[in-house]
């Protein structure tokens, strides 16, 4: 992850501060005497170390899914060839969960949520787990439309390994989708020797997540990468040999990769907790489940309060890695540790380098107005997402308050706007100097 500061760096590491039974958290509420955290991934394996950090000395469960430690996602398609194992967390984070948790069941999802008096019980196949507190730390499902359960996805290290496996020179490997995941795939696979078609229902790649402006500026990567993209391609079906499009054309293909979205892995919380039309839980800005005490939400399952950018959906691997340790200062009653990260997305794609910052609306009437600094083809760009409601400013010139920003090509420039962007307090830009690449991004901030 060249792209970012080492992912050790950049955890947490709070002093630890014991907390002793009986007590009570920020609302009053007595502290857990055990704690189950449903889901071994990045966010909870950062709720076990967050835990135990801060003095936690309940009982500690820890149920996964995947019958493996908890590693970290984004390699798995970044470094899909060059890294054929995992990223276990225990050697890049240094978070041992088999030496945190008492009870550590990798292989044993969660099947309901039982909400009692005092606290709650997780069902899996295997039995009950009681515990005073739950931290709901479910990770994401791929989208499968209907009609493409012949396709191949790319979620899991598994998924990973049959990939990898299949890469060869001279693959028909289609590409369904040309969000992060496919376009990061495209550029591995090309390399490999692959010949690769990327199929995009929107007009322009990342439309959703960057706008169709922006997006439509990283379409020429795809050909000088040596992959073709069709934009517009509606894809009706995935059949065995290959792709039937929604006006009829079948496009043969030995592979095809469904990579159009994620969703939060919730359908067991259906009916007993409130999911919002994603299948997210709204939660407050600790990751509390308002109106059930006990039940808390950290990473793609949660969207999250914030205080400069509103309502922050998960999916964010800054979420998975930042949202444990305010969410466990909460759940023990310890003091908050500073003000809250911004939104974060990091993507090594087709020779290129980008950074999201922050949470642009790209859809629309209230979607952000988009100011470039730099020129995108001619070195490193960025764009400044503003917010719709400024209406201060008037093309690059005013002062305005900037939503998001996307950072392409300038990997050293991240920390700094990561910075800027994380202060707990909307970052406004004076735009003629924030839209000049000689400017230094810092210097552009109106007092």
């Amino acid at each position: 992850m060249s792209t970012v500061p080492d992912a050790a760096s950049d955890a947490p590491t709070p002093a630890p501060s014991p907390v002793t039974s009986p007590g009570a958290d920020r609302d009053g509420a007595p502290l857990p005497r055990s704690v189950v955290v449903v889901g071994a991934g990045l966010a909870g394996a950062q709720t076990v170390a967050a835990l135990r950090a801060h003095g936690f000395v309940g009982r500690l469960t820890l149920l996964g899914a995947e019958g493996v430690p908890p590693y970290d996602r984004p390699p798995l398609s970044k470094e899909l060839l060059t890294r054929p194992d995992p990223v276990w967390l225990k050697d890049d984070l240094g978070v041992d969960v088999e030496a945190l948790a008492d009870d550590v069941r990798l292989a044993e999802p969660a099947e309901r949520l039982d909400l009692r008096p005092g606290g709650v019980a997780v069902a899996t196949a295997r039995g009950i787990v009681e515990a005073d507190a739950v931290v709901l730390a479910v990770g994401s499902v791929p989208v499968v439309p209907p009609g493409f359960s012949a396709s191949s996805l790319l979620h899991t290290a598994r998924d990973a390994d049959r990939l990898r496996t299949a890469l060869r020179p001279g693959l028909r490997l289609v590409i369904v989708g040309a969000g992060w995941i496919g376009a990061e795939v495209a550029g591995v696979a090309a390399g490999a020797g692959a010949e690769i078609t990327v199929l995009e229902a929107a007009d322009a790649p990342l439309s959703r997540q960057l706008g169709r402006e922006v997006g439509a500026h990283l379409a020429g990567w795809y050909a000088d990468a040596g992959v073709r993209l069709r934009t517009g391609a509606a894809v009706a079906a995935v059949e065995d040999s290959g792709v039937r499009l929604a006006d009829g054309e079948h496009l043969p293909a030995d592979l095809v990769l469904t990579a159009v979205g994620a969703r939060p892995a919730s359908a067991w919380l259906v009916g007993t907790l409130p999911l919002d039309p994603r299948g997210a839980l709204v939660v407050d800005a600790d990751g509390r489940v308002p109106g059930h005490p006990g039940v808390w939400a950290v990473g793609d399952v949660a969207s999250r309060a914030h205080p400069v950018f509103g309502t922050v959906p998960g999916g964010h691997w800054s979420a998975a890695l930042h949202d444990p340790d305010p969410t466990v200062r909460a759940m023990l009653g310890v003091e908050p540790g500073g003000a809250g990260h911004a939104p974060y997305v990091f993507s090594q794609q087709l020779g290129h380098d980008l950074a999201l910052l922050g949470l642009p609306a790209t859809t629309g009437p209230d979607a952000s107005p988009v100011v470039l600094r730099g020129t995108p083809g001619e070195g490193p760009w960025a764009a400044l997402y503003l917010d719709p409601a400024d209406t201060a400013a008037r093309g690059d010139h005013g002062v305005a308050t900037v939503r998001a920003v996307l950072l392409v090509d300038s990997p050293r420039d991240v920390g700094g706007v990561r910075r800027l962007m994380s202060r707990g307090e909307p970052l406004r830009l004076d735009l003629a100097r924030a839209t000049d690449p000689a400017v230094r991004l810092k210097t552009a901030v109106a007092g």
